[in-house]
């Protein structure tokens, strides 16, 4: 018996209720002008504890679970003798996994719905965080927020960035989008 796949529900009101909608409110004439979402990258640096393979396989580990792929893990690009650095050394600066389609759909429902309402003295996420081709940027400083992370994975804690990139987007028709996914931004004059 074939396995029915069923499309996640952001992907499902995107294509169903948000892109017209978005096209009617920023005045688009065609429909492939509206914002959408591209790809999401979540990445995180393991600093000065890059010699401790207990952090840095903690940390591969949280986004292997997070993600639901593996992540890769970045060397550095250039020598910082303060740093200790060498470029291509052998122990990586940081780790990163790139979701599209259907896992990145997945995986900003539970970001949204599970994962920032966890957030302590969570009072919205920034709304200055978007650079000039309108892609987002958001920080968290632990990763514990994830149902998928148990116990034994919280014991060593680190941050880690989500980055939400838009394809055609601007400030203003990203900030939509997120809006129409459920982001909880700021309120306006904090």
């Amino acid at each position: 018996m074939a396995e029915v796949k069923t499309m996640p529900r952001l992907k499902k009101l995107y294509n169903e209720e948000i892109a017209k909608n978005l096209q009617k409110e920023l005045g688009l004439e065609n429909i492939n002008q509206v914002p959408k979402l591209e790809k999401v990258v979540i990445s995180s640096g393991v600093g000065k504890k890059r010699e401790d393979k207990r952090f840095t396989e903690t940390v591969e580990l949280t986004l292997t679970k997070i993600s639901g792929q593996n992540a890769t893990n970045r060397l550095a690009k250039k020598s910082i003798a303060s740093f200790k650095i060498r470029k291509g050394m052998g122990a990586p600066v940081g780790y990163l996994t790139t979701l599209r389609n259907d896992k990145m759909y997945e995986f900003v429902d539970r970001l949204i719905n599970i994962a920032l309402p966890h957030v302590r003295d969570f009072h919205g996420v920034s709304r200055k965080a978007f650079d000039k081709q309108g892609n987002y940027s958001l920080g968290l400083k632990e990763q514990t927020v994830f149902p998928e992370i148990t116990f034994e994975d919280a014991a060593v804690l680190h941050g880690l960035e989500v980055t939400f990139i838009i394809k055609n987007g601007s400030k203003e028709g990203s900030t939509k989008l997120l809006e129409a996914f459920g982001m909880p931004f700021e309120k306006e004059g904090k």
